[in-house]
């Protein structure tokens, strides 16, 4: 006959407590942890970088010449920074020669993706603006020049050219090309320099691509042939 072990195992802390909670790993004080920077802290950055990504995510974009600090801790966390986007279908665009940085929503016809950025569309008074500071940058460029520059007094004159009457009185569509300016100074795409001059930055180059342009300029001509935005800037 075989013999049959009937030794009792000892307790355990749990059976002796009674508590079912005892066996899972009791949370870390915030104290006791030096890492953490709040209660509950799960992350892995440092809070610098933490600041950085928030930044990426808040802003349309990052420029080098705004936030030298911010995009300096970009480029040195660039991967760790572009990982923590990718989890949430979010890719990061640097551009290094312009020194902008920004981000733009995964798009894809293979897998569910669910989209986290909504697209802000630029009004027609905000285009129309853009078109004209990006043929003024374009050609100022193209000369030589390392920067561009813009009186608020020919943008508005210009771009007024392109509303019709039905676009209301004039004093409402000068309230639209000065808001379009002020939306453009916002995002940094222009900077004033001096009350109502503006420079030019080379972001407009991001936001308007040479094709792009072309297809607004061909738009406005079929919808508004009194003035071209190009012509009116050479």
């Amino acid at each position: 006959m075989t013999d049959v072990d009937t030794t009792v195992p000892p307790a355990t802390a749990d059976d002796r407590t009674g508590d079912p909670d005892a066996a899972f790993i009791a949370p870390v004080a915030m104290e006791n942890d030096p890492d953490a920077l709040f209660a509950g802290d799960r992350g892995i950055l440092d809070a610098d970088v933490r600041r950085v990504l928030v930044r990426v995510l808040q802003r349309r974009f990052l420029l080098a010449e705004n936030s030298p600090a911010e995009w300096k801790l970009l480029l040195e966390h660039q991967q760790m920074i572009e990982s923590r986007l990718n989890d949430l279908f979010v890719r990061l665009v640097v551009d290094h020669q312009r020194g902008v940085a920004y981000k733009e929503q995964v798009r894809s016809d293979e897998i569910d993706v669910p989209i986290l950025l909504k697209d802000e569309a630029y009004s027609r008074a905000e285009t129309l603006v853009l078109v004209y500071l990006r043929a003024v940058f374009q050609r100022e460029t193209t000369a030589g020049a390392t920067s561009a520059r813009v009186d608020v007094e020919e943008v508005e004159q210009t771009v007024l050219t392109y509303f019709a009457e039905s676009d209301g009185t004039r004093a409402s569509q000068q309230r639209a090309v000065r808001t379009a300016i002020a939306r453009l100074d916002r995002e940094g795409i222009i900077e004033e320099e001096s009350e109502g001059r503006y420079r030019i930055g080379p972001l407009v180059e991001v936001i308007l691509s040479a094709e792009t342009l072309r297809d607004l300029q061909r738009w406005l001509e079929a919808s508004a042939p009194s003035a071209d935005p190009e012509e009116a800037a050479s």
